[in-house]
């Protein structure tokens, strides 16, 4: 089974404050952004992000009791100290999915053995550090949006236990991990262009739905660590310990302290602590880039020109030759030019140094539905193309594959979902 929460990135992605505001990729230069095709991009679509949320508008509670007292959060479950022990088998070593500065990540099992009646299900349990970087109000955060927010591209929250000096959080178990444990970390089997286009899809979606309550939710945390993945590959976001909601009425921002991920924060929220769901939209941008190179945000092993992967690949994401040649050449053969293109251009506009430069994701979502519907186009040519061949087309393997074969998610067999 995979992780269902990476462990904290460590000294190379660490959460930052306004202390820390000196950002390598800051740049005070606006340019001209492809103002014709991200036009189209910034119209509302007709992507429905309402009607996809169970509460358009969730409500910030300042403590606990507001919570326990507030019949929205019903389908949240309150759990006993004593609950989580016997879940996780007294929080056995070998129960580790994870940890880091946030706490520890227990793979769990709640049943009839941990409260009579329950039906047996699978969870992640995490258990803060009271001393870690999450502390009572990111906790809280995640409960208030996690527990009125429900969606398929959405992690969702079971419950939680407050008890004494214990925070816990549970949630739906994530069989397959972090997509960054599977394009990072995973030796030997590779996300397919069609699967990455789908987890893009899917976390595009996840932010959507945020931006499109009726009070916005703005994320502030969007990276590869953070989308999580279920037994068949579907994505969700996680961890909404940074989310807080958007501007009102005339507002055109929010200014808030400075917090998220070296290499994903939006440059214009780094340097003045304005907060738009526009900078979720910078953090889609270089989630989509890694995507497309296979290449971390950050990668101090590089050479120093390319150890910031938006400021080393972003001027290259317009030139059509130039792309195709640093795209993830693991995915060779596997999507056309004209669709890499497209994507890229998509990233591009996502990355813009102007917010008002970058897509609204209503519209990010549409375009990403009409990549996978092109995809699947391409995926049923081959199966009728190989078909009349009477054999499967034959694809290069790793060389950690044997007779063609790395893993129970391959299509077509080399290649892993």
């Amino acid at each position: 089974m995979g992780l269902c929460f990476s462990s904290a990135e460590g000294s190379k992605h660490q959460r930052f404050s306004q202390e820390h505001r000196q950002f390598s990729s800051v740049s005070s230069k606006g340019g001209s952004e492809s103002k014709k095709s991200s036009a189209a991009l910034n119209k509302p679509g007709s992507f429905d992000t309402q009607s996809l949320t169970k509460t358009t508008a969730p409500k910030v509670h300042r403590n606990l009791s507001d919570l326990r007292n507030n019949p929205v959060y019903s389908n949240v479950d309150i759990f006993t100290y004593k609950e989580m022990a016997l879940a996780t088998k007294y929080f056995r070593p070998d129960f580790i999915l994870g940890e880091g500065g946030f706490g520890v990540v227990y793979k769990g099992v709640i049943d009839e053995s941990v409260r009579p009646g329950y039906p047996t299900t699978y969870v992640a349990i995490k258990e803060l550090n009271p001393e870690g970087l999450q502390g009572d109000r990111e906790w809280l955060a995640e409960v208030n949006y996690l527990g009125q927010l429900s969606h398929s591209n959405l992690v969702k929250l079971i419950g939680y236990c407050c008890e004494d000096e214990h925070r816990l959080l549970v949630y739906e178990y994530m069989a397959s991990g972090s997509l960054e444990k599977h394009l990072f970390r995973r030796v030997g089997c590779t996300l397919t262009w069609s699967k990455r286009m789908k987890i893009a899809l899917d976390a595009a979606k996840g932010l959507a739905v945020l931006h499109g309550a009726e009070r916005s939710v703005i994320y502030r945390d969007f990276k590869t660590s953070n989308i999580l993945l279920d037994a068949d590959f579907n994505a969700k976001l996680s961890d909404f310990g940074l989310a807080k909601d958007g501007p009102m009425g005339d507002q055109t921002h929010v200014s808030t302290r400075v917090m998220g991920t070296y290499g994903y924060a939006a440059p214009e929220y780094v340097m003045t602590g304005h907060l738009t769901a526009r900078s979720d939209v910078y953090g889609f941008g270089v989630v989509l880039l890694e995507l497309l190179l296979g290449r971390r945000a950050l990668d101090k092993s590089r050479p120093s020109r390319e150890h910031n992967l938006v400021e080393w690949a972003r001027p290259l994401l317009n030139q059509n030759k130039k792309i195709l040649r640093i795209l993830d050449p693991r995915m060779d053969g596997q999507y056309s030019s004209r669709t890499a293109m497209k994507v890229a251009n998509l990233a591009y506009q996502c990355l813009s140094q102007n917010p008002k430069g970058r897509p609204l994701m209503s519209g990010v979502v549409e375009l990403l539905e009409s990549v996978q519907s092109k995809d699947n186009d391409i995926d049923e040519s081959m199966f009728h193309n190989n078909n009349h061949k009477g054999r499967r087309k034959k694809l290069p393997c790793s060389p950690r594959n044997v007779d063609g074969v790395c893993c129970s998610f391959c299509y077509p067999v080399p290649f892993c979902m």
